[in-house]
């Protein structure tokens, strides 16, 4: 089977699961639930694609197929902000809070992060991207670590604020901030293009990479930044889904085998939305809201992770 047909294959399950999430028991409730679905569709498609996209690219800087962004400590950032609000100002600030100021807010300090990092890190010679990684974890368990000393300390009916940011959710998703949240990924997209053509090279490792002319640094440099913005889009969209981009790269790596990214990209974005999409039915239908889409994802990335590591170990 040719790499085009697997996808054209990912490509209809995907519509057709979209297309059972988008109308299925909406007979005579066009109006009321069209709208609603159509903004949980379009903020899955947001999600996963950059989510997909981003871990693939990170994968391909590292070299590492076992990695995700989060290791630099975005999702923690994140929490961290949330947790910060309602511990300093209260929890009705964070309720009453424009959520275009709360989105920009949560984006620019993850944003932010990354780029300090990026640049104290690749200022200094003799620094590559493992010494990044260790950084970015060293980093995240801080976050976290302050996150939950806040967490202790404030009032419980607050903490049931904070806790809804802790897992990702698509059932009210703000129109305004899906709107920007697409002209921000549009534009890093848009960015993105002319560094495209570098990435089947950077996936053969530093050296190689500068061999064949690549100018490494800067090349990794703006990548790095480019997965920066948009696993930032992504988490302060909808919250954190940690196993969501190294489930379905891994995946997609697995179902497409070969390492042209115009492949593994376009088909672990289709996979990336064909998981959203089951998930939020599952969620949805069988569990009847009982439980949350991103519970769901973390409990199978969870495991795929673990085999991930056994396989890796057996290799060695």
């Amino acid at each position: 089977m040719s790499h085009k047909t697997k996808l054209y294959i990912l490509g209809a399950l995907a519509l057709l699961l979209i297309c059972i999430l988008l109308f299925i028991d909406a007979a005579g409730n066009w109006d009321y639930a069209l709208p609603r679905r159509g903004k949980k569709i379009l903020a899955i498609l947001l999600t996963g694609g950059s989510i997909a996209f981003s871990t693939v690219m990170f994968q391909t800087v590292t070299n590492n197929k076992i990695l995700t962004p989060s290791i630099i400590g975005l999702d923690s950032l994140y929490m961290l902000v949330q947790t910060a609000i309602v511990f300093i100002f209260g929890s009705t600030t964070l309720t009453m809070m424009s959520k275009n100021i709360h989105f920009l807010i949560s984006v620019g300090f993850m944003v932010l992060f990354a780029g300090l990092l990026y640049k104290f890190l690749f200022k200094r010679e003799g620094k590559n991207i493992y010494f990044l990684l260790l950084v970015g974890l060293i980093f995240g368990t801080f976050f976290s670590s302050i996150s939950s000393f806040m967490q202790m300390l404030i009032d419980p009916n607050e903490f049931m604020v904070v806790q809804d940011k802790m897992f990702a959710s698509f059932n009210n998703v703000n129109s305004d901030i899906l709107l920007l949240a697409y002209i921000v990924v549009f534009a890093t997209a848009a960015y993105f293009i002319k560094f495209n053509k570098y990435l089947d090279v950077l996936s053969l490792g530093k050296e190689h990479a500068i061999n064949l002319g690549v100018s490494y640094d800067y090349v990794v440099k703006r990548i790095l930044i480019v997965v920066a913005i948009l696993t930032a889009v992504s988490t302060a969209l909808v919250g954190p889904i940690t196993f969501l981009g190294l489930l379905v790269a891994n995946v997609a790596y697995q179902f497409i085998r070969t390492y042209r990214h115009s492949y593994v990209i376009t088909g672990s974005i289709l996979i990336s939305i064909i998981a959203l999409v089951g998930g939020q039915l599952l969620v949805e239908r069988v569990f009847t809201f009982s439980t949350s889409l991103s519970v769901i994802i973390n409990f199978i990335g969870g495991v795929y992770f673990i085999y991930l590591l056994l396989k890796e170990n057996k290799s060695w």
